[in-house]
């Protein structure tokens, strides 16, 4: 199975109050997910967040195309990652990883598949990236609200036929 995974973060302030947002494509088949998290979180905290949640919805082992517009996860995940791991986890200044613990689970979710990674420009006017943006700023903007409870995330999910 071949799927396109288009990512998003968004956090307002940074930091602050955060989401996320997928959109995942597979055959003729479209799931839109999005999450938030009351925080504070970070803006890179919400971009690494989005293609984890991703990744954990699919149910087997896949060939995946990874869009994001951040180039923080992308040079993360495919230059920086082994370095981090390989240091214990420390940057080459002997300073702890920011974000290690979303790294960790990102190259936890990233192992069960091929994945491929591409970086697409932000509000661009690409379809799929400002869907995901979109979703990641509904996250953002449900963060804290009252149906929230403070320091969880919240997950929703809507599958899309076409």
């Amino acid at each position: 199975m071949e799927v396109e995974i288009y990512t998003d973060g968004a956090c307002s302030p940074n930091p602050g109050p955060g989401g996320w947002g997928a959109v995942l494509r597979y055959g003729r088949h479209e799931k839109d997910m999005y999450g938030s998290d009351s925080g504070p979180t970070t803006n890179n905290r919400m971009e690494l967040t989005a293609p984890i949640r991703a990744l954990e919805s699919l149910t087997r082992p896949s060939a995946v195309r990874i869009y994001t517009d951040s180039t923080y996860v992308r040079d993360g995940i495919t230059a920086w990652l082994p370095k981090w791991r390989a240091n214990g986890w420390l940057t080459s200044k002997k300073e702890p990883v920011k974000n290690a613990d979303l790294w960790q689970e990102l190259a936890a979710a990233c192992a069960p598949h091929e994945i491929e990674w591409k970086w697409v420009k932000g509000h661009a006017g690409h379809p799929e990236n400002e869907r995901a943006d979109q979703l990641a700023v509904r996250g953002s903007r449900e963060a804290g609200g009252a149906h929230e409870q403070p320091g969880k995330p919240a997950v929703r999910d809507r599958a899309v036929r076409t």
